[in-house]
């Protein structure tokens, strides 16, 4: 049987992670974009849609997507992390990251595995010297509705020892007021993610 303090943290986090999934939903980027490394499909409605990940792809539009090589003005891929990063966080609350973008910072960012792409308001991108102007248009689908937001290339995304880039990231103002932004699964799923709700410990291990 499985000890009744381990049943009580699996729940805690199982909270904890539909909470912060209510946060923001990034979904749909707009058409014709072009992009590094990416894959672009189209739906039943005609809405093109852009993803990383394969697999994340429906299966019935799977044989539909088509691979989007690498720009020409694209930064080169860091090589992978090496060391192990360790985030303390307050069990039943948003864990806060604190950032690099493009190696300057600091910004803080709620890791958020309901998120697809990372999102940093355009005052925090501002800050580091990274404009968004004339940055290709986004549609965002989150539990409140749609927005729209800019897309911006960064050369990386830093969290402790992990890093990851380049990326295109949402630049786009949720109104958090204890952050500049989220920190989603286009980052994440470079790593192996642990949340430890008794410790109250997240560790990025790289994969």
């Amino acid at each position: 049987m499985i000890p009744q303090d381990k049943i009580a943290q699996f729940k805690e986090v199982e909270v904890f992670l539909r909470r912060l999934a209510g946060l923001l939903l990034i979904l749909m980027l707009v058409p014709g974009l072009a992009v590094a490394q990416i894959y672009q499909w189209e739906d039943e409605q005609g809405t093109v849609h852009v993803t990383n990940e394969l697999q994340s792809i429906p299966e019935l539009f799977r044989s539909r997507a088509r691979f989007v090589p690498a720009s020409p003005m694209a930064p080169p891929a860091l090589a992978p992390s090496a060391g192990i990063t360790r985030i303390p966080f307050t069990p039943g609350s948003p864990i806060l990251v604190t950032a690099t973008i493009n190696g300057t910072g600091p910004v803080t960012l709620i890791l958020d595995t309901g998120a697809d792409r990372t999102m940093v308001s355009p005052l925090a991108l501002w800050r580091l010297g990274i404009s968004t102007v004339n940055a290709p248009r986004a549609e965002i689908q989150g539990v409140t509705g749609t927005g729209q937001g800019d897309v911006v290339q960064v050369a990386s995304v830093g969290v402790g020892e992990a890093k990851a880039g380049p990326l295109l990231i949402i630049s786009h103002d949720a109104n958090l007021k204890e952050a500049d932004g989220l920190l989603g699964r286009d980052f994440l799923e470079r790593f192996t993610v642990i949340i430890d709700a008794k410790e109250g410990v997240v560790t990025l291990t790289p994969r």
